[in-house]
């Protein structure tokens, strides 16, 4: 009888608790009018900058954050006072700028296209969350002359760059989420890194998550472009949910092999890689790297 009557009592239990509605999915705005949403910048044309600039305005200022596409690749930006405005690294050719925005009377979206004269970005890291008031901290591995060892993988000699020390020893470039200050901040992102000249060898791509108050989970997402611009371009979007405080999850392993060619190996998602060229340590190398108290491991789940 036990069961039949655990039935009843779980039938007749009240219902859970709604979700908080600002962990599900991106915010709309409160207003009831369409929104109107311009663009600024880019302003169309060409340009041999390396960073664009999207700034802008919406017409809500409620609307907290706009959505962004950049050639396909969706982020999420703040507003400020219904003012928004990032840079981010430019790709060589064809830039598409869609920027959208929502509030309960429907959602506007406004584009511009720019043209880059700039070489092509071989190595291109864009980290974002769709959650307010949290951190999803990119971490960045670079191959060394001591971490590459044959076909062994010393992890723990590898150049670390995060936001505690964003110098790349080998001429990467680490951009903090500073949207809207002078300091790294929590929310939607993006973190960016490029490395326009990345020495051959294996990298690590990882996140560290930290929740603050009620938001419990969020969703990270990482888009991945190698040699964009050019024939050999490849190009990776990886999404995972963080619900652990200090959970860090590998996202992906980049090898580069040179002559404009490289692999990438997505825990989870690919077949382990085995052909030549990777390491064969690498559930071992991440194991070294959580024992040494470093942030590239995370719980058994980069392998």
């Amino acid at each position: 009888m036990l069961p039949v009557i655990l039935a009843v009592v779980l039938s007749q239990a009240a219902p859970a608790a709604a979700p908080n509605p600002r962990q599900q999915g991106v915010p709309i705005g409160k207003g009831k009018t369409m929104p109107v949403v311009k663009l600024t910048a880019p302003s169309g044309g060409w340009t041999v900058d390396r960073m664009m600039l999207i700034e802008g305005t919406v017409s809500d200022t409620t609307i907290d954050p706009v959505v962004v596409s950049i050639n396909g690749d969706r982020y999420l930006m703040r507003t400020y006072g219904g003012r928004f405005s990032r840079k981010f690294p430019a790709a060589s050719g064809k830039n598409v700028v869609t920027v959208m925005a929502t509030n309960q009377g429907g959602t506007a979206r406004t584009q511009a296209t720019s043209y880059a004269q700039i070489p092509p970005v071989p190595f291109k890291v864009v980290l974002t969350s769709d959650t307010d008031g949290v951190y999803t901290d990119l971490h960045i591995y670079e191959p060394t002359d001591a971490s590459e060892a044959g076909d062994q993988l010393k992890v723990t000699e590898m150049a670390h760059v995060y936001w505690a020390d964003t110098a790349s020893p080998s001429g990467g470039t680490f951009f903090l989420n500073e949207q809207g200050g002078d300091f790294d901040q929590p929310a939607y992102g993006p973190y960016l890194y490029i490395h326009r000249a990345p020495p051959k060898g294996v990298y690590l791509v990882a996140t560290n998550y930290w929740p603050s108050g009620d938001k419990a989970h969020t969703v990270a997402t990482l888009n991945l472009s190698l040699f964009e611009g050019t024939p050999n371009e490849i190009r990776r979007m990886v999404r995972i949910p963080l619900a652990t405080p200090g959970t860090t999850r590998v996202l992906a392993w980049v090898n580069v092999l040179g002559d404009g060619q490289a692999e990438v190996y997505v825990p989870a998602q690919d077949p382990k890689p085995k052909h030549a060229g990777w390491p064969t340590n690498l559930a071992e190398a991440l194991k070294e790297l959580q024992a040494n108290g470093d942030s590239g491991g995370g719980e058994g789940e980069g392998y």
